[in-house]
């Protein structure tokens, strides 16, 4: 067990609602539990009793309830939970109509605009009467080309709150991005913006929304919203430039001013949302999900992260990301949600750390490449941070030194939890917990009702050892399906193809004995050398910690009927790689992390392929190596960085 940075204190544990839920479900129940371990295994053994009380618990508003909790079919993908039930995604999310506030929005320019709970619930009522004026029904996609600001999230809650179903894309996609996305599940309303602003540059949409929209055949109109700027534009010329079918999205609420939201009733298995894989290795996959991630959010944000009612939560994201819509669900406690928009190092690195000073913002969400980057800079906020409670991090392994990093600089008195899941399910398998210590490098717990499994290659579950994160039962926010996937043969292939009626996530990772998680990276993105899997978390976790390096990507190349790991590095401004420096490196990766994982060759380049939210790309970078095709490019942020992987003299010999 790692070192322990944070305890909770009695009173803590005593308050937390994970505490009242635990009792509430002993009291249901007539069970005891000692610790969360034992709460955990008993919400895996008895799953349907466990989401049975957590809807009771929530509570879930619905009109018509359930006929059981779980129907199980032939396969783990024919899983129905809650048949009969009838309700609506948005309802639940707009629990509250009073003058709290709801929505807080700040840009790079320090431009400003917020919602109270009132006014958000009236105008997502003009919004959605404004769609179904236009024809929009249950079913129909309505699609946001938005930035992360406050009118993406009525567009969203509009949308849902009549049955239609919501995608989005962040608009730094590109058309074909856009269109690979948008053009497979054929839109019918479209919502975007006149610009929108990053690292100090207003950036137009009107020549990618021409372009997008007249290879949509579906489209019947586009809601041109004005961005959040210091520098507004005059209504009329709004949609400027912007196709004919466009109008100005306050338009569009003042027509229907003063309409209450009117929730469309539906089954559990209603489709709310259209999420995609990051594509990189073909079209995006799209994931059809229902209000069950509504349900399974709830869970995660009131019991894991012990959010609760006027709470401030932040969380650095796009709209092309899994994280706005966990963010979101924060309406369904009655927390106030802080949106971003821009650079979180534009104009400098304090400008997140001034926003959670100013606002008493309690949960503070980023990716781990963030934190890194400001540890690798020695970056030490001095504002007072004395509101902020608990610090999320994901997107990829926060290692060791990224923990004791905050605990040294930002505040020594909070819970960081490290969390890990992904897009799929649209939340998390591990995640914080409010009621056990935070040990460094490792996620506290896994979720409640998640049961999580550590797999070898054979398929055996495993004790204390590293193969494959899988999940062994059905959980709510799985996908329904996939769109444009009649016979399933997608959604197969993405998890059940490796171990028959279990889900395989992708992960390679070890379960501890405390109940804890380490995630080693992708397991497609393990290392073989020998026919021995290692991960590439412990290997990025010590290059980044060394100030010549800049950024690194690492891959097992197939060389003579086996494979060899291939170390490229992009050097920070000043340093080289040289004999010398090579020498070093091997060195400091056979003592620090291990001898299997020192690289047979190490290669300089000019930049690392990242998709959209910042991931590292390792498959990318092998396929080019070996020469295969990388078909989807436009899921990177970078991929004319590819070009730097390819025909590489030193990879063609011993």
């Amino acid at each position: 067990m790692n070192q322990t940075l944070w305890s909770p204190s009695p009173e803590l544990i005593q308050n937390s609602r994970l505490t009242q839920f635990q009792k509430f479900v002993e009291e249901k129940t007539g069970k005891k539990f000692k610790n969360y371990s034992e709460l955990h295994t008993w919400s895996v053994d008895f799953i349907e009793e466990f989401w049975g009380l957590l809807w009771e618990f929530a509570p879930v508003i619905y009109s018509q309830t359930y006929e059981e909790v779980l129907r199980t079919g032939k396969s783990f993908r024919e899983a129905k939970f809650f048949p009969g039930a009838k309700l609506n995604f948005a309802e639940n999310l707009l629990r509250k109509k009073d003058e709290n506030l709801a929505l807080v929005y700040r840009g790079e320019t320090g431009a400003e605009k917020s919602f109270t709970y009132s006014e958000l619930y009236q105008r997502v009522g003009a919004l959605a009467a404004y769609f179904r004026s236009e024809g929009v029904v249950p079913g129909d996609r309505v699609a946001g080309l938005m930035p992360n600001v406050p009118d993406t999230v009525l567009a969203m809650l509009a949308t849902t709150s009549i049955g239609a179903v919501w995608t989005s894309c962040s608009p730094d996609f590109g058309v074909k991005g856009v269109l690979d996305r948008f053009g497979q599940i054929r839109p019918k309303i479209l919502i975007t913006t006149d610009r929108y602003e990053f690292k100090g540059k207003s950036l137009p949409l009107s020549g990618i929304v021409n372009e997008i929209s007249a290879q949509l055949p579906d489209l019947k109109k586009i809601l041109v919203s004005e961005y959040p700027s210091l520098d507004p534009k005059d209504l009329n010329s709004r949609t400027s430039g912007f196709p004919d079918k466009s109008i100005p999205l306050e338009k569009s609420y003042e027509l229907f001013l003063g309409k209450d939201p009117i929730f469309y009733q539906t089954s559990f298995d209603h489709p709310v949302y259209i999420m995609y894989s990051s594509g990189t290795t073909g079209l995006p996959k799209c994931m059809v999900q229902g209000p069950g991630v509504f349900l399974n959010h709830w869970k995660e944000l009131a019991l894991h992260t012990d959010l609760r009612e006027g709470d401030g939560i932040f969380y650095y994201t796009t709209c092309g990301w899994m994280m706005w819509n966990w963010l979101i669900s924060s309406l369904s406690i009655g927390a106030t949600l802080y949106l971003f928009d821009g650079n979180p190092f534009y104009p400098d690195p304090g400008v997140l750390f001034r926003y959670v000073s100013d606002k008493k913002i309690k949960v503070f969400g980023v990716g781990a490449k963030y934190i890194l980057s400001l540890e690798k800079e020695k970056y030490k906020p001095d504002m007072d941070l004395s509101s902020l409670k608990a610090v999320l991090s994901t997107g990829s392994p926060l290692p060791s030194y990224g923990f004791d990093y905050i605990y040294d600089t930002w505040k020594k008195d909070l819970r960081l939890s490290s969390i890990s899941g992904g897009t799929d399910l649209n939340g998390c398998f591990a995640l914080g917990n409010p009621n056990i210590p935070v040990h460094s490098g490792e996620l506290q717990s896994l979720g409640l009702g998640m049961s999580v499994k550590i797999f070898d290659d054979s398929g055996r579950s495993i004790q204390g050892g590293k193969g494959e994160l899988v999940c062994t039962k059905p959980f709510p926010s799985m996908p329904l399906e996939f769109w444009n996937d009649a016979d399933g043969k997608k959604y197969f292939g993405a998890y059940f193809d490796t171990f028959p009626e279990i889900w395989r996530h992708g992960d390679f990772a070890e379960i501890l004995p405390n109940g804890g998680m380490v995630v080693y990276g992708r397991s497609d993105a393990t290392l073989n050398p020998g026919g021995v899997r290692i991960g590439t978390a412990d290997l990025y976790s010590l290059l980044e910690t060394i100030s010549e390096i800049a950024d690194s990507v690492v891959i097992g190349q197939e060389w003579k009927d086996d494979v060899r790991v291939i170390l490229f590095l992009k050097m920070a401004e000043g340093a080289a790689l040289n004999k010398e420096f090579e020498t070093k490196i091997k060195k400091e990766i056979k003592e620090k992390v291990s001898p299997r994982h020192v690289p047979s060759k190490i290669i300089q380049v000019a930049d690392i392929p990242y998709t959209r939210n910042m991931k590292k790309v390792e498959i990318a970078v092998k396929k080019t190596v070996q020469g295969e095709p990388v078909t989807n490019q436009d899921a990177l942020i970078n991929p004319e960085s590819l070009e730097y992987y390819k025909n590489i003299p030193e990879l063609l010999t011993d």
